[in-house]
C-alpha cells in the first residue's frame, strides 16, 4: 500500500535498511542506542532494522562499550564477508583488477598490461573477463557472492536502455563501443551479477570523495592525470560527481595536435605520453621499449637527479614546462567552478608527486582569479593507484545500499539506475 507520498511500506524498510547500514559502514561500530539519533530513527525501528539485518549476516557484533549506570551496550559493525565487489580500472597502461569485500578490503588482484594496440575491443572485454575470473579463483569465492563489477574507462559513458553502458572514447579509438552488451554477451557470472560502468576519473573522484583526500569537502575537483587527463568535479549540486573533459579544454591556440584529433589541448601538453614525446623531441632518451610509467620514472630521474648529480636540463625544462600548463588548466577550473580543494591522482600525478606539486600550485595561483585562489587547496590524492579500481567498486557497493543490503535479481534489459540515486542521496562528509 502506497502512503500520500507514494512510498510503500516495502519503500520504508529498504530506506530505514539503508540508513542503518551506511551509518554503520561510514562511521561505526555503534550501539543500537547511537544508531536512534544518528539515523532519525525510533528506537523500536533501529531494533527492527537491526534484528532484519543481523538475520541475513550483514551486521555483527564488536565489543561493547559502558553505559550511563545500565549494562553495557553491544557494538555493531558492518560484516566484511557479507558480501564482495570487484573493481576494475581500464587504464593507459593496464587493466588492474581488484576483488574487495564489503568493506573494501582488497583480497585478491589481477593485471593485464596494454600495449599501444591494446585498446582493441575484444582484447579489454578479454582481461576483465579473464581478470574476474582470476581474482575469484585466487580468493576462493563464488561468483554468486559478487554484489557486482564495477568498471572505470576512458571516455564519455552514455547509459542506454536497450544496450546498456556505452562507452565514447576518441582518443583510444572507441566510437560508440557496447561495453556492456559485450561483457554481458561473453561473461560467466550469474546472471544476479551487474555490471556498473562509468568514467575513470569519476570513480577516482568518488573514492576520494567517500575515503580519501575529499572527505569532508562539499564542493572539490579530483583530477585524473595519466597519459592524459580527466577530472571530476563535485558540488553540492552533483554529490556523486561528473567527469568533465578537462583534458580537452584549448590552452594553445593551433597549437600541438592531441590524440582526439584537435589543436592545443591541455592534455596535448600536460598528459604524461605528450609530456614524453616533447623530451624525445628535445633529444632526451628514454630507455628503448620502456612503457610509460618506466620511461616517466626515467625522466624525473634524469631531471632532479641524486645529491650530488647535475640535473638533465631538457627535462628538466620540459617538466617546468608542463607544470606551468598543469596550473594553467587547473586556474580555469578553480575560477569556473571555486572548489574548496583539489587532489591530483592518477599514476603520473603520483609519480610526478610533491615535488612536482610547489610548481603546480604557484602557476595555479597566478593564473587564476585572486578571491577564488586564496580558497582552494592543491593537493596530491590520498588512496594511491589503485583509486580508481576502489572508486569503480563503489559503484555496486552504492547500489546495494540503495536496495538496503538486499542481493541483486537477475539484471534487467536495461541497466539498473539504483547506484545513481545511492550515490545521489548519500555521499559522506
Amino acid at each position: 500500500m502506497a502512503g500520500r507520498n507514494g512510498r510503500t511500506v516495502r519503500d520504508l524498510r529498504r530506506a530505514n535498511r539503508t540508513a542503518v547500514l551506511q551509518r554503520l559502514y561510514f562511521d561505526g561500530p555503534l550501539s543500537r542506542f547511537e544508531l536512534g539519533p544518528a539515523t532519525g530513527l525510533s528506537s523500536g525501528s533501529v531494533s527492527n532494522v537491526v534484528a532484519d539485518l543481523v538475520a541475513d549476516g550483514l551486521l555483527e557484533e564488536a565489543g561493547s562499550v559502558d553505559s550511563d549506570g545500565g549494562r553495557p551496550r553491544t557494538l555493531l559493525r558492518v560484516a566484511p564477508g557479507s558480501g564482495h565487489m570487484i573493481g576494475v580500472d581500464v587504464g593507459e597502461t593496464r587493466v588492474r583488477i581488484e576483488l574487495f569485500d564489503l568493506t573494501l578490503t582488497e583480497l585478491a588482484r589481477a593485471e593485464r598490461p596494454l600495449t599501444r594496440q591494446g585498446y582493441d575491443v575484444e582484447v579489454i572485454v578479454g582481461h576483465i573477463r579473464d581478470g574476474v575470473a582470476e581474482v575469484l579463483d585466487t580468493a576462493g569465492i563464488a561468483p554468486d557472492r559478487l554484489l557486482g563489477v564495477g568498471i572505470g574507462v576512458p571516455g564519455i559513458v552514455e547509459h542506454s536502455p536497450d544496450r546498456g553502458a556505452v562507452v565514447h572514447g576518441q582518443t583510444i579509438g572507441w566510437d560508440a563501443v557496447p561495453l556492456e552488451e559485450l561483457l554481458r554477451s561473453t561473461s560467466r557470472l550469474p546472471e544476479t551479477v551487474r555490471y556498473f560502468i562509468d568514467n575513470g576519473a569519476k570513480t577516482l573522484g568518488q573514492a576520494e570523495m567517500w575515503f580519501g583526500g575529499g572527505r569532508g569537502a562539499h564542493n572539490a575537483v579530483v583530477v585524473l592525470f595519466g597519459s592524459g587527463v580527466g577530472a571530476c568535479l563535485v558540488t553540492p549540486e552533483v554529490e556523486n560527481g561528473r567527469a568533465v573533459e578537462w583534458g580537452h579544454l584549448t590552452v594553445r591556440v593551433r597549437g600541438r595536435r592531441c590524440r582526439c584529433g584537435a589543436l592545443g589541448c591541455l592534455e596535448a601538453y600536460a598528459g604524461a605520453e605528450s609530456l614524453l614525446d616533447r623530451w624525445r623531441e628535445e633529444g632526451g632518451r628514454p630507455s628503448e621499449g620502456a612503457d610509460e610509467e618506466t620511461a616517466l620514472t626515467a625522466m624525473l630521474a634524469a631531471a632532479y637527479p641524486a645529491e650530488g648529480g647535475a640535473p638533465d636540463p631538457v627535462a628538466l625544462a620540459v617538466l617546468e614546462e608542463t607544470a606551468e600548463y598543469l596550473g594553467a588548466g587547473l586556474s580555469d577550473l578553480i575560477n569556473l567552478f571555486q572548489p574548496e580543494r583539489i587532489l591530483i591522482g592518477g599514476w603520473a600525478g603520483l609519480q610526478l608527486g610533491t615535488r612536482f606539486l610547489p610548481a603546480v600550485r604557484r602557476h595555479a595561483s597566478s593564473y587564476a582569479l585572486r578571491h577564488p585562489a586564496e580558497k582552494v587547496t592543491i593537493d596530491l590524492g590520498r588512496l594511491g593507484p589503485d583509486a580508481v579500481t576502489v572508486g569503480a567498486a563503489i559503484l555496486p557497493l552504492a547500489d546495494f545500499f540503495a536496495r538496503g543490503g538486499r542481493r541483486p535479481e537477475p539484471a534487467p534489459e536495461g541497466p539498473h539506475p539504483a547506484w545513481r540515486t545511492a550515490l545521489e542521496e548519500r555521499t559522506p562528509h
